[in-house]
This record gives C-alpha cells, sequence and structure tokens, in this order.
C-alpha cells in the first residue's frame, strides 16, 4: 500500500506559502491506519524502546497507539502550561520565534530508552527539543521517528539519533 495516496495536502495553510500534509485522510482509513502504524512498529521496534515519547498534538495520535502495540509505555512532550504536576521545560527557537517543550518531571525513569515520535519532520526544531528535554530528564533517547519528512527541510541534520520516517517529501 502506497500510504501517500492517503495523505492529502492542503496548500496555503497555516499561512501562504506552506502546502500542509494532512494526515487526518490517512487517520480515517482503516486499512492504511493500521498498515501505517505496523510500519511505524517495524521502524523503531530494532530500538528495542521502553517508552515512546509523542510531541503535542499529532505525534500522540500515533506514539499511543503504537506504544500500545509494541508494549511500551507513553509519554507526552506538551507545550508550555499543559501539564499537570512538576514539569521540566526547555525554550527552543522556531524559524519565526521561540517555543516551549515540556514533560512531567515524574515521567520518564533515568535510563529510559525512549524513542521521540510525531507526525512529521520538518525544520527539525521541535524534534530536537524534544530529544534535548528528554535527555536533560535522563531518558537515553535512541531514536526518533515520524510519518513523514520534508526532506529539503534537512530537519534529521538537527537531530543526534537515528531517524526513521515511512514517507519523504522532496519538495
Amino acid at each position: 500500500m502506497d500510504l501517500k495516496d492517503h495523505i492529502r495536502g492542503i496548500p496555503d495553510f497555516p499561512k501562504p506559502g506552506i502546502l500542509f500534509y494532512d494526515i487526518s485522510t490517512l487517520l480515517r482509513h482503516a486499512d492504511a491506519w493500521q498498515v501505517a502504524v505496523g510500519r511505524m512498529a517495524n521502524a523503531i521496534r530494532a530500538y528495542h524502546p521502553t517508552v515512546l515519547a509523542g510531541v503535542e498534538s499529532r505525534g500522540f495520535l500515533l506514539a499511543a497507539p503504537l506504544a500500545l502495540k509494541m508494549g511500551c509505555g507513553f509519554v507526552m512532550l506538551r507545550k508550555r502550561g499543559k501539564l499537570p504536576g512538576a514539569t521540566v521545560g526547555l525554550d527552543y527557537d522556531l524559524e519565526y520565534g521561540q517555543d516551549r517543550i515540556e514533560i512531567q518531571a515524574d515521567a520518564v525513569a533515568k535510563g529510559a530508552r525512549v524513542v521521540v515520535v510525531d507526525d512529521l519532520l520538518a525544520t527539525g526544531g521541535t524534534m530536537a527539543a524534544g530529544i534535548k528535554l528528554l535527555e536533560t530528564v535522563g531518558a537515553d533517547v535512541v531514536a526518533a521517528a515520524c510519518l513523514i519528512e520534508l526532506t529539503f527541510l534537512k530537519g534529521r541534520d538537527r537531530l543526534n539519533v537515528p531517524f526513521e520516517a515511512l514517507m519523504q517529501y522532496d519538495s
């Protein structure tokens, strides 16, 4: 199955000149969704994770079912102020400003083998920040994975761990 057949491109979203790769069309197609989760599990199984960390918010849609399928734990990397209890955060630069990503202080045990999961890798800023944040709290980040990689933006160059993507777009 060619999963790209189930990804819809939305031009000029969220702003003019951007082509948004919409995964909602894949999520609503039961067979494509099953295939995508199976392929993602196969791609990251070799890293032997004990925890999958989903990046807000579409990363949750992938990481939670993957964790269940693989028998792993699941933790959330969220935007500022969205998690209860004590949190650890990291401010990072975006191409158009700054953002912050947070994790609950007790979310991962020291030395836990973590794979960071999101729907799409573009410039790599958010994924790199998630990796750094997890390392800050003592996780052993063994890989990162996404459904889609926009190769022309060279986001994987910013990552200090192996990276897996099911689909790549070159423009």
